[in-house]
């Protein structure tokens, strides 16, 4: 029987104060963004094959340079500047009368690039997108793009979730501290996923650019065909908990709900996994609670809530971590793998947080990737 965040059954240890369990945990919904919520779950279980979806279209306008629509630098307000990619070219004809045939079978980006040698900054505009490959039942997707500089992926940059559309306009920029001596060595990697709230991101496709390929003497303006993402490093799992916070209490509650497709770490191919929830404040662990133990399983339920004391004029200075471990009797216990959420967090963390803000008394579900334990230490907020 599948079981997601969003459906969960009555237990006496997640009640509300009325005790109407259901009530807790869906309070404030009206019937009809029941029925949306039911409708976006609905959609994540239900994700048309990649392989079936539509050719998307493109705009009609030709191939080229386009007019900037947002300038990093003073340089660039010139489009005469503008250096564009060998990409950008139009194709010319293999004989009298043919045609080069347009595919888009994940989308195009647009981008722009500049340096700034003041700051020794390079900067990085997303610009916007178009059609993008359909992920959801709807026949749309929610894009956002993730941009990092390779090798080190830890330092990266999100732009906003765009709900529902394949032709998104992002308009953000973005800025990587890079002495120009090393930025010959580096590998800018654009990545478009689609959202979803109640499963893991799907990648749409990724745009890499090597630096050592670019003259940024001069602003460059570019679209790029989306290629497909090479496959991820090794999986840990995935964990889903809710996030609850109260401000005339001043608290907040983590129900940790279940966890799937985790790492095999016994010798029999299963795992005895549970949660440790830290609270932590200026990057220092303040509050600890735990799970029970679920033996000899990959995928554990818990619907387990934790509650701590938080003043609203701290809510922005902590972070909340999960960490899944497997528990062995006779050795060490052993990280699975760690998530973080928090006004310090990026990405998922960082959206999840503020969804819990925007939405006060209400519980915000949501299904997190496990990332090794050493890449998700959220740093001090400020």
């Amino acid at each position: 029987m599948l079981r997601g965040c969003w459906l969960l059954p009555m237990r006496p240890a997640a009640q509300g104060a009325d005790g109407n369990w259901s009530s807790w945990l869906f309070g404030g919904f009206t019937e009809s963004t029941g029925w949306a919520w039911g409708a976006r779950a609905l959609g994540c279980l239900r994700r048309k094959d990649r392989k079936t979806s539509p050719t998307c279209s493109r705009s009609p306008q030709p191939q080229g340079l386009q007019r900037p629509t947002r300038l990093l630098t003073r340089v660039a307000s010139a489009t005469a500047l503008v250096q564009p990619e060998v990409e950008e070219l139009e194709p010319a004809p293999s004989g009298p009368g043919s045609q080069v045939a347009e595919k888009h079978e994940l989308g195009r980006l647009q981008y722009s690039l500049d340096y700034d040698f003041q700051s020794g900054q390079l900067l990085v505009g997303i610009l916007q997108a178009e059609g993008l490959a359909a992920l959801d039942l709807g026949g749309s997707s929610d894009p956002y793009v993730r941009v990092y500089l390779l090798p080190d992926k830890r330092r990266r940059h999100e732009t906003k979730v765009h709900r529902q559309t394949l032709n998104p306009h992002f308009g953000e920029n973005f800025a990587f501290k890079v002495p120009y001596v090393e930025l010959g060595g580096r590998v800018l990697v654009m990545a478009v996923y689609d959202f979803d709230r109640f499963s893991r991101n799907d990648a749409i496709g990724e745009v890499r650019v090597p630096m050592s390929s670019v003259d940024l003497g001069r602003p460059v303006l570019a679209w790029r065909e989306l290629q497909a993402a090479p496959r991820e490093e090794e999986k840990l799992g995935d964990i889903c908990f809710s996030l609850r916070y109260v401000p005339t209490a001043g608290k907040l509650t983590v129900i940790v709900l279940e966890a799937k497709n985790l790492k095999k770490m016994d010798v029999g191919g299963l795992s005895d996994p549970y949660v440790k929830v830290h609270l932590l404040q200026g990057g220092k662990k303040v509050r600890k609670k735990k799970t029970t133990i679920k033996k000899n399983t990959l995928n554990p339920y818990y619907n387990e809530a934790f509650s701590f004391e938080v003043p609203c004029d701290q809510v922005q200075k902590v972070q909340v971590e999960l960490t899944v471990l497997d528990y062995d009797k006779l050795g060490k216990n052993e990280a699975i793998g760690r998530v973080a959420v928090g006004a310090a967090a990026g990405g998922a963390g960082l959206r999840h947080w503020a969804d819990m803000l925007a939405n006060p008394r209400r519980p915000i579900a949501q299904w997190h990737s496990l990332r090794p334990p050493d890449r998700v230490r959220p740093l001090p907020a400020p």
